[in-house]
């Protein structure tokens, strides 16, 4: 067996040495828009295409500039490499964190130019974190006991087929990649 995954676009990505010259959009695009939120245990498949598509509608319903829609758009882009892992059993991988959180650096930096300011991090988890209240209450089921958070895009939770997703994220990338 080979250390590399074949991207969708034909890179032999090498997931524990990642070189940014591989990062695709396109390979981001397509694999986000099928891989499952919540890791399929789901009422109906919701992608985290789709939720990255959700953070950058609010991000920009914020008025939180190119950017930060930007970021928001990309923050689960290492996913398309490393896979999705659920939140609470994530907390107990250290190094797959680290990893993550580097690939995922690299890839703002190659998209956005730079990595991101507190800020900024603050500004993505926050929107990230107001997002999942929905994904859960609505995806799972999951009775929420915080208020309902200021979402100012709400998700429409439409199945939608991945295509049509691949093709938002791309579309969505390009005008907010432009003048970044």
């Amino acid at each position: 067996m080979a250390d590399y995954i074949r991207t969708y676009s034909g890179v032999q990505f090498y997931p524990t040495e990642p070189d940014p010259g591989e990062f695709r959009i396109e390979d981001i695009a397509h694999a986000l828009s099928l891989i499952c939120r919540g890791n399929g245990h789901v009422r109906s498949f919701w992608s985290v295409g789709e939720h990255c598509i959700c953070c950058a509608k609010e991000a920009q319903a914020r008025g939180l500039g190119k950017r930060m829609a930007l970021a928001c758009l990309l923050h689960d882009a290492g996913e398309c490499y490393l896979s999705d892992i659920p939140r609470p059993f994530k907390k107990s991988l250290p190094q797959y964190r680290e990893r993550e959180d580097r690939m995922l650096e690299m890839i703002f930096e190659k998209f956005l130019g730079s990595a991101l300011t507190e800020e900024e991090q603050k500004d993505l988890k926050k929107i990230d974190d107001d997002l999942l209240w929905y994904d859960l209450e609505i995806l799972l089921g999951e009775p929420m006991s915080e208020p309902e958070p200021d979402v100012r895009a709400k998700p429409d939770y439409t199945v939608r087929p991945f295509e049509d997703v691949e093709r938002e994220y791309l579309e969505l990338f390009r005008q907010l990649s432009d003048g970044v």
